[in-house]
């Protein structure tokens, strides 16, 4: 058995191959893993679980038949979908988790996160995610309008964007001394997240023991990967040719 982790998906509202792709995953190899996490992301934007359980039903159903099949599933909410609610939960059969997390898997502690916790040097962005997280600020967006709520939604990606693109990479990846402080809080020497787009495995030390920091890959519609770690190894999955 084998525990599957994956992160930024951005997927679309409208028709996508990685919506396609995404089905395939759930419905294909995720039935011989014991678990799922995904890691934030998962949709492209979340404006409340009224309106996303209807864009996304079958993704929704999808994840419901993984999780009756048995497979244990879990997320965290990402900077896309941080909106992601109680009903999310109930009809996907999905676990939220807080972000950070700490996981025991495949006989190993892990603390997982969607990463944006860590990108303490863009310090306009941790503002932004301190205002958006406020429960008063959340419960006055999701009783906004559809369409209002849909406009904000392609506004902020619209700045973000923008915004991205007058920052240097470094401002835009994880803090080193953040990440370490967060392994040494959580008393754990590895960890997974996602958000910085930037996939890879990072050797850390943590007060003299040795440490990893594994980064998941961003789904596009020629590369779509996985991350699959059971008892033996660490590999990914590719999903795509």
């Amino acid at each position: 058995m084998s525990t599957l982790l994956l992160s930024d998906l951005h997927l679309p509202a409208q028709p996508s191959p990685l919506r396609e792709q995404f089905k395939a995953l759930l419905d294909g190899p995720a039935r011989n893993a014991q678990a799922v996490y995904l890691l934030g992301d998962l949709f492209e934007y979340w404006v409340g679980d009224d309106i996303g359980l209807d864009v996304y039903a079958d993704e929704i159903a999808a994840l419901a038949r993984l999780a009756r099949s048995g497979v244990a599933l879990y997320a965290m909410r990402g900077n896309r979908d941080f909106l992601l609610g109680e009903r999310f939960e109930r009809e996907s059969g999905v676990h939220l988790l807080p972000d950070p997390s700490v996981a025991r898997i495949e006989g190993r502690s892990w603390l997982l996160s969607h990463g944006d916790l860590w990108c303490t040097d863009d310090v306009g962005y941790q503002r932004w995610r301190w205002f958006a997280h406020r429960p008063v600020v959340q419960t006055a967006f999701t009783h906004l309008p559809r369409r209002w709520r849909e406009q904000i939604a392609g506004g902020l990606r619209r700045g973000s964007q923008q915004a991205k693109a007058g920052k240097s990479s470094a401002i835009m990846d994880v803090n080193p001394s953040a990440v370490i402080a967060a392994l040494r809080s959580a008393g754990v020497t590895q960890m997974i997240h996602g958000h910085t787009h930037r996939p890879a495995q990072h050797r850390l030390e943590i007060d003299g023991r040795p440490g990893l920091r594994i980064v998941l890959p961003d789904w596009h519609d020629d590369r779509c990967e996985v991350l699959v770690i059971d008892r033996d190894s660490i590999k990914t999955l590719r999903l795509t040719d």
